[in-house]
């Protein structure tokens, strides 16, 4: 490989593909947050002596192969260069092959430092940082600067076959997607704006909102963009994420028509033997799906390592074929990947863990890039990558983003656990139980919890002797499942990553975060650390991507998702024109309804009596959308009882996947019957129900969030920090479930229907003003 087509590659990805060996082991030691470790790197670099270099930038080039990466810091006083790992629990239970690739990763750094500055030989270093206790293992080895140098070039060598495929392949995607063409004879309407807005996105390196109406095709109309601008603008990476499984159906469907799927599962060349050989024919663009871990692994009832999974032993030992063979094929849905792990004996989730580095297209959940632990966001960090984001659905980022940075302790199953526990953990399960009662005492609560009536407190932060024992409690189950993994029960690791998410919230606790306590009883309290204000976790992840595009048919007002997301400054927000006439959709407001709760009862027969007589003007599929089980099932009972006549199905709590499938499959062309739904749930957004699937919608709620003591604190807090604390905590979420639900209706350009609105403030001006703006309202 030449110098002028050379490679880059950073140094911790170029150990990971040539010092990794043997098993996968991912037994009960979680490893640090990355908000932990860059706290760890910080603590060691403020104990180090006056003249410390940390995060110390350092490259070199080896045939045509460039390799970087930032150094974790070096004193040149003691010319010792220094790899920081932070960890949990007992270092001796470190795995082997774990530790030979640290010791790769500060041997590369040591060989481009000796180079950069002459030195003929280096002390290394790696200094293991345990998070829990502060407390640092050193272990330190000398090296001469020729030694070195011989170590770097054996990683290069192994490493430059692998360069000089992804360098073909970057030239071959390049030119392939510079003749992308669009995949229909035309462009729906309003499609082809939506896809101008998201090119200029990209060509700017902007972040973009957009409001598109459903049905113009948001998916195809946001993915042929961005790959287009991908050779153009220098991209290396787009990740389409979704909020739910059926979006990154439609992203992979998207893709295959845009030419993506040509290496996809059951061609010759995918997951075969000879499909990493140089006759394969390589596919242009290489596109994975990322599944969550519970739904790719093979044995869930086993350990994650080699003495117990058999696609765990012998992992690193096989992964080079799976790579070679996965890539080569191109297509890699949850499908695909899992026929070419199988073939070559290796985990599925982890061979798609690792094919993250080497895809062109990752389609996979929000959690991907913005959750606290995010793979692709990792890997963008690590590599510097030039990365496109699109992200689906986008109006429900908000409460995505809140739960990812929240977290719930129950003491009833402390209390369950302290009872079923081994013995060693008795003295740290103790001590927080003792927390919990003075937590409980402190707060004034030792007399809530009556009948029917919980107590609730919003508390200023945990204590700093609750922080600790929950930090004890951590220490203590790494520790004896590290020991004992046969007794890793289900409630013992539910405690631990519930007691680890606590103490990783506790150390970034601020205003954009609450912490509460609500008491349903002698012991049965729920400790709650509740994020309120995404946009203080979020902000960093949106200036990482070189642009991000949110899409959704509800995206207004811009300012509520610009403030509580935290989008850049310069983030545009635009509205495709709707492609949808009046005429399509009739909408009423039914102004003499009130389904206030103090209303609900005498709402019934109102309600009723207007769903039986729309049903018998019109006969069809309806969906009827209210804001409770409880309040759903009361109306129910009361059509059933007045007309039963009328066919129905109903949304039911908890509903299984195969039972929602079913509910929708009673929506056929020509039938008849009205689903009852609650709003905001499964059946009030990303569902297809076009033509005479849906001939119409009710819906008896203004979609507002109960009025309880934590939608008041929320209210209070945004009040404070935005001036906006009634549109933002309840009015402005609500609407918008509201105009989600209402988007079921007309789904294409020859879809006709009804939608009615039923509660009397839906007449208020400032109301109806937030309504899509081509709906005619009557």
């Amino acid at each position: 490989m030449s110098g002028e087509t050379g490679y880059r590659v950073a140094v911790r990805t170029l150990c990971d593909f040539t010092a990794r060996e043997g098993d996968l082991d991912y037994r009960f030691t979680p490893a640090p947050s990355a908000r932990e470790g860059i706290a760890g790197h910080a603590l060691v670099s403020r104990r180090r002596g006056e003249g410390y270099e940390a995060e110390l930038p350092l490259s070199g080039a080896f045939e045509g192969l460039k390799v970087g990466g930032r150094a974790d810091g070096f004193d040149p006083a003691a010319n010792r260069l220094e790899e920081v790992k932070t960890h949990r629990g007992r270092l001796e239970r470190m795995a082997d092959n774990q530790r030979a690739l640290h010791w790769a990763q500060v041997s590369v750094y040591g060989a481009l430092l000796c180079a950069e500055r002459g030195l003929t030989s280096l002390t290394l270093a790696l200094v293991y940082l345990d998070i829990t206790t502060g407390r640092e293992t050193v272990l330190t080895r000398e090296a001469s600067a020729s030694e070195l140098s011989a170590f770097f070039a054996t990683q290069c060598r192994r490493f430059l076959a692998w360069a000089a495929q992804e360098a073909r392949h970057r030239e071959r995607r390049d030119a392939a997607l510079g003749e992308l063409a669009f995949p229909h004879d035309r462009f729906r309407p309003g499609q082809r704006d939506l896809a101008e807005s998201v090119y200029k996105a990209a060509s700017t390196g902007r972040c973009l909102l957009v409001q598109a109406p459903t049905g113009i095709g948001k998916t195809l109309g946001t993915l042929f963009p961005l790959l287009k601008a991908m050779p153009r603008q220098g991209l290396d990476r787009v990740a389409f994420l979704t909020m739910k499984t059926p979006g990154r159906r439609l992203a992979l469907d998207a893709l295959a028509a845009l030419g993506g799927g040509e290496g996809a599962a059951g061609s010759p060349d995918a997951g075969s033997p000879d499909a990493g050989s140089p006759d394969a024919t390589p596919q242009p663009l290489r596109v994975l799906e990322l599944t969550a871990r519970d739904k790719a692994c093979e044995y869930p009832d086993r350990a994650c390592h080699g003495e117990a999974c058999p696609l765990a032993a012998g992992f690193y030992d096989r992964l080079p074929a799976a790579r070679q063979a996965a890539v080569a094929g191109g297509w890699l849905d949850r499908e695909a990947l899992r026929a070419v792990a199988l073939d070559h004996g290796v985990c599925p989730y982890y061979l798609g863990q690792e094919l993250a580095r080497w895809c062109d297209v990752v389609v996979g959940d929000v959690t991907h890039w913005f959750d606290a632990n995010a793979l692709l966001h990792g890997l963008a960090r690590a590599n510097d990558w030039r990365l496109g984001l699109l992200v689906d659905e986008a109006h429900n980022l908000v409460e995505r983003a809140r739960g990812m940075y929240s977290a719930e302790l129950d003491q009833r199953r402390l209390a369950r656990l302290r009872r079923e526990a081994p013995g060693a953990l008795a003295r740290p399960l103790g001590r927080l139980a003792r927390q919990w009662q003075a937590l409980v005492r402190e707060a004034g609560m030792s007399e809530a919890g009556a009948p029917g009536r919980p107590g609730y407190r919003v508390l200023d932060g945990l204590s700093d002797g609750m922080v600790a024992a929950l930090q004890g409690v951590a220490s203590a189950i790494t520790e004896h499942l590290g020991e004992h993994p046969d007794q890793a029960s289900l409630a013992l690791q539910e405690l631990l990553f519930e007691a680890l998410a606590f103490t990783r919230l506790a150390a970034s606790f601020g205003d954009h975060s609450l912490c509460d306590l609500a008491r349903h009883g002698r012991g049965r309290a729920v400790l709650g650390l509740r994020n309120l204000v995404p946009a203080d976790f979020l902000a960093p992840r949106f200036a990482a991507a070189q642009s991000a595009v949110l899409f959704s048919a509800t995206l207004s007002p811009a300012h509520y998702h610009r403030d509580l997301l935290g989008l850049p400054v310069a983030t545009v927000w635009w509205e495709v024109a709707s492609p949808f006439a009046a005429e399509q959709l009739e909408v009423r407001i039914r102004a003499d309804i009130s389904t206030r709760l103090r209303d609900r009862e005498a709402s019934l027969s109102p309600i009723v009596a207007e769903l039986a007589e729309q049903y018998r003007r019109r006969p069809g599929h309806y969906l009827a959308f209210f804001s409770s089980f409880v309040y759903l099932e009361a109306a129910l009972a009361r059509l059933q009882e007045a007309h039963p006549e009328i066919p129905v199905r109903a949304q039911t709590r908890g509903m299984r996947e195969a039972a929602r499938d079913a509910f929708l499959a009673g929506f056929t062309p020509g039938g008849q019957g009205i689903g009852f739904a609650v709003l905001g749930g499964a059946f009030a957004e990303g569902i297809d129900l076009p033509g005479e699937r849906l001939i119409g919608a009710f819906i008896a709620t203004l979609g507002l969030p109960p009025f309880d003591p934590f939608n008041e604190a929320l209210k209070a807090r945004l009040a404070a920090r935005f001036g906006r604390g009634d549109d933002y905590a309840y009015r402005i979420p609500g609407l918008i479930k509201v105009v989600q639900a209402a988007g079921r209706v007309i789904r294409g350009p020859d879809d006709e229907g009804t939608l009615v609105l039923m509660d009397d403030r839906f007449a208020r001006r400032e109301v109806r003003a937030r309504l899509p703006g081509w709906w005619a309202v009557e």
